[in-house]
């Protein structure tokens, strides 16, 4: 039996280019750039940059940024505009090393903050890695981004979640919005709207660097073993969908998900059942949801599914491939790249001998 339901919700580094990247975060807002050329993600209209079908003015940079969520949070210190940062909220996860500093200086939530808090911080833009924030009328939700435009408030969604219309969810995404390249894409835009543009193109030259170096090494497997991202839950196993960016990563890796068949929904229970049915070879876990967090938190859940004996049969667990994994490794970001690259060695462990 397959329930859908919402978003409930150890990787190589980027240090060498993002290190530079957060020195130079003092740097001027302007510092660069015209504004209006993007890639696959948005379309430029004279001083707007098109981010999931609203237009996000680019003719004078932001000064005042909310972060919500890790992915978010991550790409704002990844630019280096860390000191326009009024707020940030909810990590999944320990953010990466080289912004543990920048982001030790910003003022935390840990769950999302109301929207009276957020006003409090009077800020002009927010960037979201999930567009729950936005949803009309949903817990959780600063209101639609119409709505905060009347406020004078900007805002972006990752382009790999944009909802359908304004205050949809991820019943709505797009699928074909789910591609490293809109990562690249949002990384370009943002450059241009915060006029970091060099800095933008800085990472996303290292991510596709990354990418490359990796889909080279797995070009060379004699199998493609299928992994599913996930954790146990009441249901059975909470797994990831076609819609769900780990699907990407997975691709990228030499991999594939053994679910990208349910494309409903980004998050899907299923139970035990059907994934002994669908035999993976390798099972990541995927823990969630602290600041603290590390894939080291997954002992327990991996425990869990070892010691199961329904699972026994299991590839996965007959092989000894039940893994430690992090909710924040599988959302589409910054640090996509390297998580593609170390799932690779996960997955491909004879390629990297």
């Amino acid at each position: 039996m397959t329930h859908i339901d919402a978003r409930t919700r150890g990787v190589r580094t980027l240090a060498p280019i993002l290190g530079l990247t957060l020195a130079l975060g003092a740097c001027s807002p302007t510092d660069g750039g015209d504004g209006g050329t993007t890639d696959e993600g948005g379309q430029a209209a004279g001083d707007t940059i098109q981010n999931c079908d609203i237009e996000v003015p680019a003719d004078e940079a932001p000064e005042r940024v909310f972060a919500a969520y890790q992915p978010a949070i991550e790409m704002a210190h990844a630019l280096g505009i860390s000191d326009r940062l009024v707020g940030t909220a909810y990590l999944d996860a320990e953010v990466l090393p080289e912004y543990a500093e920048a982001q030790e200086a910003q003022e935390y939530y840990a769950n999302i903050p109301s929207r009276e808090e957020l006003l409090n911080h009077d800020p002009d833009f927010v960037l979201s890695g999930f567009n729950g924030v936005f949803a009309d009328g949903g817990d959780g939700s600063f209101g639609t981004r119409t709505e905060l435009r009347e406020l004078g408030i900007e805002s972006w969604i990752f382009s790999p979640l944009c909802p359908s219309e304004d205050g949809g969810t991820d019943e709505s995404i797009d699928p074909s919005t789910v591609t490293m390249d809109s990562i690249y894409a949002d990384l370009h835009d943002l450059g241009t709207i915060f006029g970091v543009e060099e800095r933008a193109e800085e990472v996303v030259t290292e991510m596709q660097e990354t990418v490359s170096e990796t889909e080279e090494i797995v070009a060379e497997a004699e199998d493609t073993p299928s992994v599913v991202i996930g954790r146990p839950d009441d249901e059975g196993f909470r797994v990831t969908g076609e819609p769900d960016f780990s699907t990407v990563l997975l691709e990228h890796a030499g991999a594939e998900n053994p679910f990208a068949d349910l494309d409903e929904a980004r998050n899907i229970d299923v139970s035990t059942e059907e994934l002994i049915e669908r035999d993976p070879d390798y099972i990541l876990v995927d823990v969630c949801c602290d600041a603290e967090m590390t894939a080291a938190d997954a002992a327990d859940g991996v425990a869990e599914i070892r010691n199961d004996p329904a699972l026994a049969n299991v590839t996965a667990v007959e092989e000894d491939q039940v893994l430690e994994f992090t909710f924040a490794d599988r959302s589409a970001g910054v640090r996509s790249a390297p998580v593609v690259a170390e799932i690779a060695e996960m997955v491909h462990p004879e390629l990297y001998e």
